[in-house]
């Protein structure tokens, strides 16, 4: 088979590596690819947003399957033109894609199927949000609120204020946080307290199959300081949801989900992320992603055990239920190298040693590229993914950063207390 993956970041490269694995893909090309990828992959010039030209790609190359890494490709209708033409990819149509697209959306749809999730409010503008907060809906000027935008941030369009100044000044910012465009609408919820995991699986539309429950580790700090960015790392770890959550979740939130796809005329075909809050009352469904996470699936991807071929195939053509998702024993980590500057003005152009000097660990590729002269550097803000596994989270951390001590460039930064 040959095989087209979207997208340039660590969860493309760690996609790409699962497609290699697989005996019965023949090649395998990524739009727009990165310095790690291109090892595994024909990257082709391509950006995810092109979406006519990937398809024509597909077309005239006979890519047998696509895979869909990133938001702003479904959030555009890359499933609605590959299909249209009759060819194979994985991911939400665009009406799907709203689930992600959204976040106003998305609550909406939680509230009609009765999906658990914190209280909310839509706003249409930055003044009716602020009008909201001062008639006290979400408490006193000390209580804490949680402001979001309403279209893709990249991971960047949320802000837990602690009180209600602070979520004015947040609420102000948002178009230079998130993006404009992103913060055209605003939406406004009560904070959850809690323990935040994240349970993502394959879904056909009807059936679905986890993957181990994740933990990302979001803002740039250790000790969770600092300003929210994609992802400093992630874990896999069974215990972050007992048997009785689990059968929670699926109970009040993934069935109704699915079904609520059905009965608004769009089945929910591709990669289901939930980002759950653990509370007191049970748990809650802070977001939708309509897509792998990224570090999530660096963690996640390197104890899949199953085809990833045979899975992708299945969703398509509605038979989830009929084969056994599996998975490797253990744990897994994932570390997250960031260029200086991250999350706000990233260096790029830094050379980046010691990459061949690591031993039994991944390393996945996000932010890099190759120089004139042939050596790897520095492209963007997350620049590399270190990952391991282990027979439980203390072995597979102390692998990550045993190896990743091995790794420099110029003011690389990470997160040193993930999993913690």
């Amino acid at each position: 088979m040959n095989i087209l993956v979207v997208g340039s970041g660590g969860r493309e490269h760690a996609i790409c590596t699962a497609f290699a694995r697989s005996p019965r893909v023949e090649k395998i090309f990524c739009a727009n690819g990165n310095a790690g990828i291109v090892q595994i992959a024909e990257c082709v010039p391509i950006k995810p947003d092109e979406i006519e030209r990937l398809a024509d790609f597909a077309a005239e190359n006979a890519i047998d399957l696509t895979f869909v890494g990133g938001e702003t490709s479904l959030a555009l209708g890359i499933v609605d033109e590959f299909e249209k033409r009759g060819l194979r990819i994985v991911g939400p149509n665009k009406a799907a894609a709203e689930l992600e697209a959204s976040k106003a959306f998305s609550k909406d749809f939680m509230a009609r199927y009765g999906v658990p999730t914190a209280a909310y409010r839509n706003a249409d503008s930055a003044a009716d949000a602020i009008a909201i907060l001062n008639d006290g809906v979400f408490g006193g000027e000390d209580a804490p609120v949680v402001v979001k935008a309403d279209g893709l941030a990249a991971g960047k369009g949320v802000v837990v204020a602690p009180n209600r100044g602070e979520a004015i000044a947040a609420i102000d910012d948002l178009a230079n946080i998130a993006g404009k465009a992103a913060a055209e609408r605003i939406v406004l919820e009560e904070c959850l307290i809690g323990r935040e995991v994240s349970l993502i699986m394959f879904a056909d539309g009807e059936d679905f199959a986890s993957m181990p429950p994740t933990r990302d580790h979001k803002r740039i700090g250790e000790g969770d300081t600092g300003p929210n960015t994609g992802g400093m790392g992630t874990i896999t770890d069974s215990s972050l949801l007992s048997d009785e959550q689990t059968q929670q979740v699926i109970d009040e939130i993934i069935k109704p989900t699915l079904r609520g796809c059905i009965d608004e005329g769009f089945r929910f075909r591709g990669i289901l992320f939930l980002g759950l809050m653990m509370t007191a009352d049970g748990p809650k469904l802070l977001e939708y992603n309509v897509r792998f996470g990224d570090p999530e699936t660096q963690s996640i991807l390197v104890r899949l055990e199953t085809d990833f071929v045979d899975i992708c195939e299945a969703m398509l053509d509605g038979k989830l239920g009929e084969i056994d998702v599996k998975w490797k024993p253990g744990n897994s980590a994932t570390v997250v190298l960031a260029a200086e500057g991250y999350p706000y003005n990233p260096r790029k152009g830094d050379i980046i040693a010691g990459l061949d000097d690591v031993n039994g660990v991944t390393v996945f590729h996000a932010g890099t590229t190759k120089n004139e002269t042939g050596e790897i550097v520095t492209s963007g803000g997350r620049v590399l993914g270190v990952t391991a596994t282990g027979d439980n989270l203390g072995e597979a951390l102390s692998t990550c950063y045993r190896e990743l001590a091995k790794i420099s460039f110029r003011g690389m930064q990470y997160r040193r207390d993930i999993g913690k």
